[in-house]
């Protein structure tokens, strides 16, 4: 059950195409994933919620990223969630939730 703690699985869209760096010897490439789910809401009206997750791959899979993905493609990602904070250039401190990508299976990419 150690496996199960904190783990993470999407399936969505890239909502941009990666963005690949080089940070202290490591490649890290982040991109965001839309997930999309559709139901009817209380007048029976087809309602469709979408939701952002800001997505981290680090080194091989980070090159992977670099090479085959790109806006729009639909991915399957399993993860772990990472929080952290920072200070933004005004001194205001700010909170951020990532997806620290373990696997990554592309579904649909364009040729």
């Amino acid at each position: 059950m150690n496996n199960l703690r904190n783990r993470v699985n999407l399936i969505g869209n890239l909502g941009m195409d990666p963005e690949v760096k080089e940070v202290n010897g490591k490649t890290i490439a982040k991109v965001s994933l839309a997930t999309s789910e559709t139901f009817k809401n209380a007048e029976g009206k087809k309602v469709t919620s979408t939701q952002w997750h800001n997505l981290v791959a680090w080194n091989g899979t980070a090159v992977l990223f670099k090479k085959y993905l790109k806006k729009g493609n639909e991915i399957a990602v399993e993860g772990k969630l990472v929080s952290r904070s920072y200070e933004d250039k005004d001194g205001n401190k700010k909170y951020i939730t990532e997806i620290n990508v373990i696997d990554v299976l592309m579904l649909k990419t364009d040729k």
